[in-house]
């Protein structure tokens, strides 16, 4: 039976599950607050450079060409994998480390430091493939209707798995390598997650499983947003109407069913049902004023740490600089347990730059190079003034240009700077934390808010902040959750 189906939010997530709907025959409508698509994974257009806002590759291929499969399309973009998957640069090593999938080749580059890096990686592989196969399909694909349902699930997990649950991701890559060269450089995906390997779950290992042996890394021909435009496109053959500009503020309920929600200009909006892709503990917080999810209560959640992002153009070419780079200062540890909550830590680099116009000439003008720069900082919890982003980003723009023998500063001629407060308003991030709600143990599965409304029937959810997590394969998988739900809709 078709169903009239309207979804609040234009990110990744939205359109995705916009999609699957359109196809099977529901009527959708989408209303976005900011003047484009795609949420994070957006775009800026600027004195003639193109460079992605939020993501820069992505992982997990099979799950958008599962999504592309569900939807009967063909996928709507381009993409090619990356090997290596990134350089990883430390301030005292004069050394380029190149990530590649092959293992042999990866560890010939540790043979000063770790000599036996081939078998020590494979053996971690083998444990982080095993964690993946036996929990991706049960714990992170699945829909829960409560905890019960999804403790009786953890229940059907392999037992062995179980110490993993009582140790931090750094551990448990201190476990496997004896250099701080490997322990750094493999412990770095846990940062995708939005915190830091102190204090991500041992479990979550399983992301190196994904990196290395599974899939891998793939770049977007033309730019990660290539992804939104894609789908946007699919959803225009569907006839589904996207109207921009349109922030929710208000509601108007009936006992367990939503009448209709308000924008800020006073408009009302009414539907069967409302798909949420608004952040899952925002919306029921400023929305639905929930008292569960009021601002202290909010505060007193566990959330992804704040993204200082930096977007420039420069008149020249960096042929010595690969596409993806990640640039270690010589105090990993201390940052990385700082960087949370201690503003005085983000003189002492830790940074990623991505080249987007390395292999994408159309983003930059001839003769010019796109940068984006991401460094992870406090978000506006611990570091509520960013009076001093100037300084901040010229002093990682200094710290870069010696890294790279050249000086990039008097070659800018375009520059943008986000700070946590420019996120915080521009997608309604709590407190300006990237990629949302953190995946601690009392923040996952079922212990996330749920994708379905715990008042109104005809509500849902999806996205970073509901199930199964942050990031564009989580996001494709999220999609899925939830047009189950809306399927199964009474």
């Amino acid at each position: 039976m078709s169903k009239n189906v309207l979804i609040v939010g234009a990110g990744l997530g939205g359109l995705a599950t916009a999609l699957r709907l359109a196809k099977k025959g529901h009527k959708v409508e989408i209303i976005e607050k900011n003047s484009q698509a795609g949420g994070r994974l957006n775009q800026i257009k600027k004195d003639g450079f193109t460079f992605d806002t939020g993501p820069s590759f992505f992982s997990m291929s099979f799950e958008f060409k599962e999504f592309a499969k569900d939807c009967n399309i063909d996928l709507p973009f381009k993409y090619i994998e990356l090997d290596p998957l990134y350089t990883v640069n430390f301030s005292d090593n004069p050394k380029t480390f190149y990530l590649y999938k092959d293992i042999k080749k990866l560890a010939a580059q540790f043979k000063d430091v770790e000599p036996d890096f081939e078998e020590r990686m494979t053996n971690y592989l083998k444990n982080s493939g095993a964690l993946f196969h036996d929990t991706v399909d049960l714990v992170i694909k699945n829909n829960f209707d409560s905890v019960f349902s999804y403790i009786v699930t953890l229940m059907r997990v392999n037992p062995t798995h179980i110490p993993v649950l009582f140790r931090s991701f750094y551990q448990e890559v201190k476990r496997n390598f004896n250099s701080k060269e490997a322990r750094q450089i493999v412990s770095l995906v846990a940062f995708f997650l939005g915190r830091t390997p102190f204090d991500t779950m041992a479990i979550y290992t399983l992301l190196s499983y994904t990196e290395f042996k599974h899939d891998g890394y793939f770049n977007v021909e033309g730019g990660m947003y290539k992804i939104t435009e894609g789908i946007v496109n699919e959803l225009l053959k569907e006839n589904v109407k996207i109207t921009y500009n349109t922030e929710i503020v208000d509601f108007v309920g009936n006992g367990k069913k939503l009448e209709y929600l308000i924008d800020s200009k006073g408009q009302k909006w009414s539907s069967d049902i409302i798909l949420v892709n608004g952040d899952a503990a925002v919306f029921r917080s400023r929305v639905f004023k929930r008292e569960k999810y009021a601002l202290e209560k909010l505060d007193k959640m566990n959330w992804t740490m704040g993204y200082l992002t930096f977007y420039v153009g420069l008149k020249c070419k960096l042929p010595q600089v690969n596409h993806h780079n990640y640039y270690l200062g010589s105090n990993f540890e201390e940052y990385a347990n700082n960087v949370l909550q201690n503003p005085d830590s983000l003189q002492k680099p830790y940074y990623y730059v991505n080249v987007l116009s390395k292999y994408n000439l159309e983003c930059a003008p001839e003769g010019c190079e796109s940068l984006f720069f991401v460094c992870p900082v406090p978000n506006l919890q611990h570091k509520p003034n960013w009076d001093d982003k100037d300084e901040i980003v010229n002093s990682i723009i200094a710290d870069f240009s010696k890294r790279i023998d050249k000086n990039i500063e008097p070659e800018i001629v375009s520059k943008t700077i986000y700070t946590p407060l420019e996120w915080q308003d521009q997608f309604n991030l709590h407190r300006g934390s990237g990629l949302g709600l953190s995946h601690s143990m009392n923040q996952i599965g079922a212990f996330r808010p749920s994708n379905f409304d715990e008042k109104f029937k005809n509500v849902y959810y999806v996205g970073a902040s509901t199930i199964p997590g942050a990031g564009l394969p989580m996001a494709i998988i999220s999609s899925k959750l939830a047009f189950q739900r809306i399927e199964k809709h009474k």
